[in-house]
């Protein structure tokens, strides 16, 4: 890495002591202030998340990417950072959970050593419920802790009154050498609906313009947007000459169509995911399994996650759309499908006791749980045949769902074809349900953590098209 000979857009971190803080409504919120103010942003979440990071793209009017340790390595973090920075003025990134917060005592992988690596301030977001001189010990346990990155500044949340606020701001500023940049009253309701994986995503909320606008209004009452924007410092480490999607190219000059499931069901794709295919040949084509009447013409099919369990009935009702899929996958359609994917291709769905018919394409039925069934990231090798990955693939991704198997019958089912090596897949240990030139997985890949994806994916369709 060397150092910039331009002008880089400047960068702030936002994260929070733990999950629950209000981190994610106080980054969306500043971002929607800041946007509002005519400021160019360039949002980024830290870690696997769509959900978040969808509510900082309607806030910012830009695609949100994410950042993860885990799933890339630093110079590609460092070159997403410029990447997707260019021509914007402020880099605004949503960390998650704890600031210290990873998969170890080490803390690996945590939004603290994503501060490390990108050299970017930290805000951190305190929720202040129930406490006051407190709030200044964590702050200067977090300096002690965290020597190698730079906590600028302080955002106090959920304050209960003035004296209140005005103890904590008098201990801090005693105590530390952290600038206070705000404090947001406990407010009487959530700007954001709830539900019980947290926010609600936009595209199920009707109000969510009207949600953004009243955001970003409590923001600029509560927050002192200029000192907030002096904290933020220059991108510092230019990223080396190679791509970010080295492998992603279209070397035969041919062009195939890929469908892409989008609507209220499914809502989950990196955006990093969409434009890899799209630089290998992909002309992507959004299709809503709730409304059409039946799939269009097309090459491939790429189905993300989502929450197929909320639009059950509504995708159980457009049974021509699901038997026109069927038709097409029987005839050797390319399909990958992830997560809320796989269960559509599913027999069936059972939600609030009901049951409701699915796609039909493997012989699983589904239910939901009240706890979570499998969070966290995953290593999956491919260990037999399938239609995208080479046996002895190594895979990362991620995988969270609420979703469990009730019944799966083996017969027909040529195999499950990657084998966890961290994780809990679907079943015995494996993932990957394959029949014909389908593969249907519950975990998640991001394409910069799995580059041979989005070349394997088009090199099947366009394989099969020639055939």
């Amino acid at each position: 890495m060397t150092r910039v000979d331009h002008n880089p857009a400047k960068g702030v971190i936002i994260a929070g002591l733990s999950g629950g803080s209000g981190k994610s409504v106080i980054a969306v919120g500043v971002t929607a202030a800041l946007a509002e103010q005519g400021l160019l942003i360039a949002p980024f979440k830290k870690g696997p998340d769509y959900i978040d990071a969808g509510w900082m793209q309607i806030a910012a009017g830009t695609a949100c990417h994410n950042l993860d340790p885990y799933l890339m390595t630093a110079d590609t973090i460092i070159q997403s950072c410029f990447e997707h920075s260019k021509d914007k003025e402020l880099v605004l990134i949503e960390g998650n959970r704890g600031l210290f917060d990873g998969v170890n005592v080490s803390g690996a992988y945590s939004t603290a050593e994503l501060a490390a690596i990108i050299k970017l301030p930290v805000i951190l977001v305190v929720d202040c419920t129930k406490t006051t001189r407190t709030v200044a010990a964590m702050l200067l346990g977090c300096q002690q802790m965290g020597k190698n990155i730079h906590i600028a500044g302080v955002i106090l949340n959920r304050i209960g009154s003035r004296r209140h606020e005005s103890i904590i701001r008098q201990s801090i500023e005693h105590y530390t050498n952290i600038k206070v940049l705000g404090a947001l009253p406990r407010l009487r309701h959530d700007i954001f609906p709830q539900r019980h994986i947290g926010i609600t995503p936009f595209q199920e909320f009707d109000g969510a313009a009207e949600a953004i606008k009243s955001l970003a209004a409590v923001i600029s009452d509560h927050i002192n947007l200029e000192s907030l924007k002096n904290t933020a410092t220059p991108l510092c480490l230019e990223p080396g000459s190679g791509s970010l999607y080295s492998q992603c190219h279209n070397s035969d000059g041919r062009h195939v169509t890929i469908g892409v499931l989008k609507d209220t069901a499914f809502q989950f794709y990196y955006p990093e995911n969409l434009h890899a295919l799209e630089l290998c040949g992909a002309k992507l084509v959004e299709i809503n399994a709730l409304a059409e009447p039946e799939l269009p013409d097309i090459d491939g099919l790429y189905i993300g996650g989502g929450f197929p369990e909320t639009s059950a009935q509504q995708l159980s009702e457009n049974s021509l759309f699901r038997q026109s899929l069927k038709r097409r996958i029987d005839a050797g359609l390319p399909v990958y499908a992830e997560c809320g994917g796989l269960i559509y291709l599913g027999e069936n769905i059972t939600v609030a006791g009901e049951t409701f018919p699915l796609t039909g394409i493997f012989p699983v039925s589904f239910s939901m749980a009240e706890k979570p069934q499998a969070h966290g990231y995953t290593v999956l090798k491919a260990t037999h045949q399938n239609p995208f990955y080479p046996e002895g693939t190594k895979i990362t991704g991620h995988e969270f769902r609420y979703s469990k198997v009730t019944d799966w019958t083996p017969q027909g089912v040529e195999s499950l074809a990657l084998t966890m090596e961290r994780g809990t897949g679907f079943a015995e240990g494996k993932d990957g349900l394959v029949y014909k030139n389908v593969l249907a997985l519950y975990t998640h890949i991001h394409a910069l953590s799995t580059p041979e994806w989005a070349p394997a994916f088009i090199a099947r369709v366009k394989e099969v098209q020639a055939a």
